[in-house]
Protein backbone atom coordinates (compact mmCIF):
# COMPACT_ATOMS: atom_id res chain seq x y z
CA UNK A 1 0.00 0.00 0.00
CA UNK A 2 1.21 3.27 -0.94
CA UNK A 3 2.02 5.96 1.31
CA UNK A 4 -0.80 8.95 1.19
CA UNK A 5 1.13 11.97 -0.76
CA UNK A 6 0.63 15.34 1.79
CA UNK A 7 2.42 17.84 2.69
CA UNK A 8 4.10 17.40 5.58
CA UNK A 9 6.06 14.19 2.87
CA UNK A 10 6.04 16.22 -0.14
CA UNK A 11 8.13 18.73 2.86
CA UNK A 12 10.37 15.44 3.64
CA UNK A 13 11.11 14.71 0.56
CA UNK A 14 12.41 18.28 -0.73
CA UNK A 15 14.26 18.81 2.15
CA UNK A 16 16.02 15.19 1.73
CA UNK A 17 16.64 16.32 -1.79
CA UNK A 18 17.94 20.14 -0.76
CA UNK A 19 20.24 17.80 1.32
CA UNK A 20 21.59 15.42 -0.99
CA UNK A 21 22.09 17.92 -3.54
CA UNK A 22 23.81 20.38 -1.11
CA UNK A 23 26.53 17.43 0.08
CA UNK A 24 26.61 15.91 -3.45
CA UNK A 25 29.16 19.54 -4.61
CA UNK A 26 29.81 19.81 -0.90
CA UNK A 27 33.49 21.35 -1.92
CA UNK A 28 35.05 22.76 -4.90
CA UNK A 29 37.48 19.58 -5.53
CA UNK A 30 33.72 17.55 -6.00
CA UNK A 31 32.58 20.10 -8.30
CA UNK A 32 35.40 20.25 -10.72
CA UNK A 33 35.07 16.46 -10.68
CA UNK A 34 31.80 16.48 -11.79
CA UNK A 35 31.76 19.42 -13.96
CA UNK A 36 34.54 17.30 -15.92
CA UNK A 37 32.26 14.80 -16.38
CA UNK A 38 29.58 17.29 -17.76
CA UNK A 39 27.44 17.37 -14.97
CA UNK A 40 24.70 20.16 -15.98
CA UNK A 41 24.03 20.86 -12.17
CA UNK A 42 27.52 21.07 -11.51
CA UNK A 43 28.09 23.39 -14.48
CA UNK A 44 25.05 25.76 -13.56
CA UNK A 45 26.52 26.04 -9.39
CA UNK A 46 29.98 26.38 -10.47
CA UNK A 47 29.08 29.12 -13.42
CA UNK A 48 26.70 30.95 -10.69
CA UNK A 49 29.78 30.81 -8.53
CA UNK A 50 31.96 32.65 -10.29
CA UNK A 51 29.77 35.01 -12.19
CA UNK A 52 29.47 38.11 -9.92
CA UNK A 53 32.95 38.65 -9.03
CA UNK A 54 34.56 37.81 -12.70
CA UNK A 55 32.10 39.64 -14.57
CA UNK A 56 33.69 42.86 -12.13
CA UNK A 57 36.97 41.65 -13.54
CA UNK A 58 35.62 41.79 -17.06
CA UNK A 59 34.17 44.87 -16.30
CA UNK A 60 37.65 46.58 -15.23
CA UNK A 61 39.21 45.62 -18.48
CA UNK A 62 36.73 46.65 -20.63
CA UNK A 63 34.94 50.14 -21.67
CA UNK A 64 31.27 48.74 -21.56
CA UNK A 65 28.82 46.22 -19.57
CA UNK A 66 28.25 44.71 -22.94
CA UNK A 67 31.55 44.48 -23.96
CA UNK A 68 32.24 42.95 -20.54
CA UNK A 69 29.57 40.70 -20.54
CA UNK A 70 30.73 39.46 -24.14
CA UNK A 71 34.50 38.55 -22.75
CA UNK A 72 32.57 36.83 -19.47
CA UNK A 73 31.03 34.61 -21.98
CA UNK A 74 33.15 33.85 -24.27
CA UNK A 75 35.97 33.07 -21.05
CA UNK A 76 33.47 30.54 -19.66
CA UNK A 77 32.97 28.82 -23.00
CA UNK A 78 36.98 28.26 -22.86
CA UNK A 79 36.47 27.42 -19.07
CA UNK A 80 33.98 24.44 -19.97
CA UNK A 81 35.83 23.36 -23.01
CA UNK A 82 39.00 22.59 -21.09
CA UNK A 83 37.98 22.14 -17.36
CA UNK A 84 39.18 18.48 -18.33
CA UNK A 85 43.02 20.17 -18.55
CA UNK A 86 42.25 21.70 -14.99
CA UNK A 87 44.75 18.88 -12.77
CA UNK A 88 44.74 20.69 -9.71
CA UNK A 89 40.57 21.37 -8.59
CA UNK A 90 41.61 23.32 -5.56
CA UNK A 91 43.29 26.05 -7.84
CA UNK A 92 40.33 26.46 -9.70
CA UNK A 93 39.91 29.90 -8.27
CA UNK A 94 43.17 30.92 -9.99
CA UNK A 95 42.34 29.35 -12.73
CA UNK A 96 39.44 30.91 -13.35
CA UNK A 97 40.74 34.45 -13.13
CA UNK A 98 43.57 33.45 -15.30
CA UNK A 99 41.66 32.32 -18.01
CA UNK A 100 39.07 35.53 -17.51
CA UNK A 101 41.85 38.22 -17.87
CA UNK A 102 43.68 36.28 -20.90
CA UNK A 103 40.27 36.39 -22.67
CA UNK A 104 39.61 40.16 -22.28
CA UNK A 105 43.57 40.64 -23.15
CA UNK A 106 42.78 38.71 -26.41
CA UNK A 107 39.55 40.66 -27.18
CA UNK A 108 41.84 43.86 -26.96
CA UNK A 109 43.99 42.29 -28.92
CA UNK A 110 41.79 41.45 -31.83
CA UNK A 111 39.20 44.56 -31.85
CA UNK A 112 42.07 47.12 -31.27
CA UNK A 113 44.99 48.18 -33.19
CA UNK A 114 48.13 48.50 -31.79
CA UNK A 115 49.11 51.97 -31.89
CA UNK A 116 45.50 52.36 -30.36
CA UNK A 117 45.97 50.42 -27.66
CA UNK A 118 49.04 52.45 -26.44
CA UNK A 119 48.17 55.77 -27.14
CA UNK A 120 50.80 58.28 -26.63
CA UNK A 121 49.52 61.31 -24.28
CA UNK A 122 50.71 64.63 -25.02
CA UNK A 123 52.44 66.82 -23.01
CA UNK A 124 49.76 68.84 -21.66
CA UNK A 125 48.32 65.66 -20.33
CA UNK A 126 51.23 64.85 -18.63
CA UNK A 127 51.96 68.23 -17.27
CA UNK A 128 50.59 67.98 -13.66
CA UNK A 129 52.48 66.86 -10.23
CA UNK A 130 52.13 63.49 -9.17
CA UNK A 131 53.84 63.84 -5.93
CA UNK A 132 50.41 62.64 -3.85
CA UNK A 133 50.00 59.90 -6.23
CA UNK A 134 49.77 57.32 -3.56
CA UNK A 135 47.86 59.30 -1.01
CA UNK A 136 45.03 60.83 -3.73
CA UNK A 137 44.64 57.26 -4.66
CA UNK A 138 44.20 55.91 -1.52
CA UNK A 139 41.53 58.38 -0.38
CA UNK A 140 39.48 57.47 -3.32
CA UNK A 141 36.32 55.72 -3.07
CA UNK A 142 36.77 52.62 -4.72
CA UNK A 143 33.88 52.55 -7.37
CA UNK A 144 34.67 56.22 -8.05
CA UNK A 145 38.48 55.09 -8.60
CA UNK A 146 37.17 51.59 -10.62
CA UNK A 147 35.45 53.60 -12.52
CA UNK A 148 38.38 56.73 -13.91
CA UNK A 149 39.98 53.76 -14.47
CA UNK A 150 37.91 52.45 -17.07
CA UNK A 151 37.63 55.45 -18.73
CA UNK A 152 41.44 55.64 -19.64
CA UNK A 153 42.89 54.36 -22.87
CA UNK A 154 43.09 51.04 -23.27
CA UNK A 155 46.62 50.29 -23.00
CA UNK A 156 47.14 52.28 -20.09
CA UNK A 157 43.98 50.69 -18.38
CA UNK A 158 44.92 47.42 -19.25
CA UNK A 159 48.75 47.82 -17.40
CA UNK A 160 47.57 49.30 -14.61
CA UNK A 161 44.86 46.49 -14.03
CA UNK A 162 47.29 43.85 -14.66
CA UNK A 163 50.09 45.66 -12.80
CA UNK A 164 48.76 47.36 -10.03
CA UNK A 165 44.92 45.46 -9.37
CA UNK A 166 45.95 41.71 -10.38
CA UNK A 167 49.64 41.94 -9.20
CA UNK A 168 51.47 40.43 -12.64
CA UNK A 169 54.97 41.56 -12.71
CA UNK A 170 55.96 43.51 -15.66
CA UNK A 171 57.84 40.51 -17.10
CA UNK A 172 54.48 38.64 -16.57
CA UNK A 173 52.81 41.53 -18.19
CA UNK A 174 55.45 41.74 -21.29
CA UNK A 175 54.65 37.84 -22.34
CA UNK A 176 51.25 38.31 -22.09
CA UNK A 177 51.25 41.42 -24.10
CA UNK A 178 54.24 40.54 -26.25
CA UNK A 179 55.72 43.56 -25.19
CA UNK A 180 59.06 44.27 -23.45
CA UNK A 181 59.36 45.06 -19.97
CA UNK A 182 60.22 48.68 -20.34
CA UNK A 183 57.36 49.18 -22.23
CA UNK A 184 54.82 47.82 -19.83
CA UNK A 185 56.83 50.35 -17.24
CA UNK A 186 56.60 53.00 -19.50
CA UNK A 187 52.88 52.43 -20.25
CA UNK A 188 52.29 51.37 -15.93
CA UNK A 189 54.31 54.95 -15.49
CA UNK A 190 52.16 57.30 -18.08
CA UNK A 191 49.38 55.43 -17.33
CA UNK A 192 49.42 56.37 -13.40
CA UNK A 193 50.37 59.70 -14.11
CA UNK A 194 47.35 60.18 -16.50
CA UNK A 195 44.84 58.24 -14.05
CA UNK A 196 46.36 60.72 -11.19
CA UNK A 197 45.09 63.51 -12.97
CA UNK A 198 42.12 62.50 -14.47
CA UNK A 199 41.03 61.61 -10.32
CA UNK A 200 42.28 65.31 -9.73
CA UNK A 201 39.95 66.67 -12.42
CA UNK A 202 37.28 64.16 -11.38
CA UNK A 203 37.71 66.20 -7.70
CA UNK A 204 37.29 69.34 -9.29
CA UNK A 205 34.37 68.60 -10.50
CA UNK A 206 32.64 67.02 -7.20
CA UNK A 207 34.11 70.33 -5.64
CA UNK A 208 32.10 72.67 -8.05
CA UNK A 209 29.06 69.71 -7.58
CA UNK A 210 29.34 70.63 -4.06
CA UNK A 211 29.56 73.98 -3.94
CA UNK A 212 26.94 74.85 -6.40
CA UNK A 213 24.16 72.77 -3.90
CA UNK A 214 25.41 74.55 -1.08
Amino acid sequence: MSTPLCAENITVGIALFMFFKKRKYDNLTDLVASCQQQDRAAQHIFYERYKRKMLGICQRYTRTVSEAEDIFQEAFIKIFKHIDELREPELADQWVKKTIIRTALTYYSLTTKKEQVYTVITEEELNLETTDGPDIISRMDLEVLLTIIRELPDGYRTIINLYLIDGYTHAEISQMLSITESTSKSQLSRGKDLLIKRIQQHGGVEYERSRKRS
